[in-house]
């Protein structure tokens, strides 16, 4: 499981600098959910999450008072306006039932209030929703779902220590556009080793054919820690190939074109400017958010914090009155500059070339136009050597 980085101590009551409340809001806020709870854990994964057996004590209960507590000390600490965006993420939010999941929607809702018209996604596994459980999800106000289909290949399926059957997340995405959510993504992971070109093309095949808006595709990484990682050190599965990904990636965009949708991240592909991401583009855009739950990460005015990761930890803090907070780190303006470039540099919106001197970068990666700096494709598929060019 992924190390928090070190930073300077939060105070007890989670007050900011008073320079943060100067600059904050400008790019609008939103609110991530963290819900750490899964059934089991796959090999690949390093987020935030804990099995029953990992919880320590700690139990759905507990956490959902928490979240409450935190949104309490969250609203004596801040006024951003109304909440563009709320995303819940896990973890397995959907181990929540619907009603604790809207009434949590709730809480957001009373603590800020929600924008007219505001996203509100959340993510699920497909074993983990019924149609019923999607309708009811709908009618409590969440407007966008995220499935996590990953491949339609059980033997890559079986390498990533998914649970579901390959053809049930294509089967939860229609189940969800009947329960009326406008707007469904489907994950992918490519990469994976013992996948082969055709199963790839499966995969897309099925995530299209389901009648989804958004497709996010991800190159499987080995992150340190993880059951993965240590069945790759102990050579009992190779290490992913770059090029290998890189033909997965140009299939991809192929596939993608082809059926409609559109990069407007180098991940992300959307078949119209609604159904992108709204929360994921207020990250991109340098926006402000409050990260509520265990591990959270928050953001607002310059002010990066973290919350402590155990569940339980996390609930004795804010049973104590304290904050969650574990550490954080105020950005100077040139951090906040370089980020916005790290960031946007991945946007199909692109940079502003008055921002950035792209005579260092590598002639055809990237793209001019009207005052913007765009990647070409084969930009994106060196997008971190760009923004190297870019930041040196």
């Amino acid at each position: 499981m992924a190390q928090l980085p070190d930073g300077d101590p939060v105070p007890d009551d989670g007050s900011l600098p008073a320079g943060a409340h100067e600059i904050a809001g400008k790019r609008g806020f939103g609110v991530y959910l963290h819900v750490p709870f899964c059934a089991s854990r796959c090999g690949y994964c390093d987020f935030n999450t804990y099995t029953p057996g990992e919880l320590g004590g700690a139990d759905i209960d507990g956490y959902l008072e928490a979240v409450k507590r935190e949104l309490k000390l969250a609203k004596e600490t801040i006024a951003p306006g109304q909440v563009r965006t709320v995303f819940v993420g896990g973890g397995t939010p959907t181990m929540l039932t619907p009603g604790q999941l809207g009434g949590l929607l709730d809480e957001i809702d009373k603590t800020w209030g929600l924008e007219k018209g505001a996203e509100v996604t959340t993510e699920a596994n497909p074993e983990s929703v019924t149609p019923d459980s999607l309708k009811q999800l709908r009618r409590l106000g969440f407007t966008r779902i995220s499935l996590g289909m990953q491949s339609a290949a059980s033997n890559v399926l079986r390498i990533l220590e998914r649970q579901h059957r390959p053809g049930r997340a294509p089967q939860a995405a229609t189940e969800a556009r009947e329960a009326g959510f406008k707007h469904v993504n489907l994950d992918l992971i490519y990469g994976t080793p013992g996948e082969s070109k055709e199963d790839f093309e499966l995969s897309l095949e099925k995530a299209t054919g389901a009648g989804v808006d958004h497709i996010s595709a991800y190159s499987l990484i080995v992150e340190d820690g993880t059951r993965l990682a240590r069945q790759v050190q102990k050579g009992e599965i190779p290490q992913p190939d770059d090029d290998v990904a890189a033909d997965r990636y140009l299939a991809a965009e192929e596939h993608l074109s082809a059926k409609g949708f559109q990069w407007y991240e180098v991940s992300n592909w959307a078949t119209s400017p609604q159904a992108q991401c709204q929360h994921n583009l207020l990250y991109w855009r340098g926006g402000d958010w409050w990260g509520l739950g265990p591990g959270a990460h928050s953001h607002y005015g310059g002010v990066r914090w973290w919350n402590v990761k155990h569940p339980k930890r996390y609930a004795e803090r804010l049973g104590q009155g304290k904050s969650p907070g574990l550490a954080r780190e105020i950005l100077t303006a040139e951090q906040r500059e370089t980020e916005d470039v790290l960031l946007q540099t991945r946007l199909r919106e692109g940079l502003d070339t008055s921002t950035v001197d792209v005579s260092k970068v590598e002639p055809g990666l990237l793209e001019i136009s009207e005052g913007r700096a765009t990647l070409t494709l084969r930009g994106r598929l060196l997008a971190d050597a760009v923004v190297r060019s870019l930041l040196t």
